[in-house]
Formats: structure tokens, C-alpha cells, sequence
């Protein structure tokens, strides 16, 4: 007794079940075609494809800079936010008039390391905070007071340099409790 549905071709396979033969073939294949041009067509309401944030020009913005007074007359850390409403960016390094010696920080479970550079999402932000990511000022040409304004410029490599006014803050500044 033989399993299966007949199809007008009558074609099966070795276990006894229809398969369509060559028509089936080309319908299913005319199928998938028309399935994945109208996957591709699905965009936005105005029938383009879908945005690409990434391939927007970045378009930041820095907040929240700070610096806290250094403990010590040689050695100093700063802090900011840069948001991203644009395309993808990469910090790739800061410069300052107050240090001989700029670097970029991260802060891994306790232990700091020095980055190359950090990425800048597309429509996302890069967030520099107490315990993770942060710019260290080595060799300081003078201990800023609570106060001063220091002058910092963060370089892209898209957007090129942004200049940001840090205001020194109390060692003990909490952000997040000074809205």
C-alpha cells in the first residue's frame, strides 16, 4: 500500500510521498523569489529602504564634563558623555594644555588599561564615569583648583576635534546626586 498524495504528475519520492515534480519545483522557486523581493522592499513610510544610521555623518555632543581636584600635583582624571544622534563615530585620542601625557582609560573589574580609542555608536552615546571608562592627565603643568575651567580637546575621526571647558570639581563630585 503506497502513501502520499498523488499530484498530476504523479511523481514520489523514495518514501512514497508526492513531490511535485519539475512544476512543483518552479513554483516553489518563484516562490521564494517573489517572498524575498518583498522582504527586500519593506522600508520606511515613504517607501525607501530602510535608514542606515551608519551611514548618517555622526552629529555629537558632550555633557557633563567634569574633573574631579587631583589628589595629587601631577596626576589628574576627567570625565564627560558624548551622544551620538548621527552615524557612528571613534574617539581616538585627547589633548589638553594642563598635561604632557593624555590617555584613554577603561576600568575592568578593578583594574584599569589603556585604550587606543573607543568607539561612538550611531545613534548611541559613550559614557566616561567613576569606575569605567576615563581620560587620565599624566605630568600635569600646573594642579588645578576647585573652580578653573580646564580646556580639553577630544579628537574624532569623523567629526574631527571637539573643545569642551571641564570645570574642576570637589574630589567627592557625584553627578549623579547633582541634577
Amino acid at each position: 500500500m503506497r502513501r502520499g498524495v498523488r499530484t498530476r504528475t504523479g511523481a514520489r519520492d523514495a518514501r512514497g510521498l508526492a513531490t511535485g515534480g519539475a512544476k512543483g519545483l518552479m513554483t516553489g522557486g518563484a516562490l521564494l523569489v517573489a517572498a524575498g523581493l518583498v522582504l527586500t522592499g519593506c522600508g520606511s513610510a515613504d517607501g525607501s529602504a530602510q535608514t542606515d544610521a551608519a551611514s548618517k555623518k555622526p552629529d555629537l555632543k558632550v555633557s557633563g564634563a567634569y574633573m574631579p581636584v587631583p589628589p595629587t600635583a601631577d596626576m589628574a582624571a576627567g570625565y564627560f558623555t558624548v551622544t551620538n544622534s548621527g552615524g557612528a563615530d571613534e574617539l581616538t585620542s585627547v589633548t589638553s594644555d594642563i598635561a604632557a601625557d593624555v590617555t584613554l582609560h577603561t576600568t575592568d573589574g578593578g583594574a584599569m588599561k589603556e585604550q587606543k580609542s573607543f568607539d561612538v555608536p550611531a545613534g548611541g552615546r559613550l559614557d566616561f564615569a567613576r569606575g569605567g571608562n576615563h581620560v587620565m592627565f599624566d605630568k600635569l603643568t600646573h594642579r588645578p583648583k576647585l573652580g578653573e575651567k580646564v580646556s580639553v580637546e577630544l579628537h574624532f575621526a569623523e567629526s574631527g576635534t571637539i573643545t569642551v571647558e571641564v570645570p574642576v570639581k570637589a574630589a567627592t563630585y557625584n553627578p549623579s546626586s547633582h541634577h
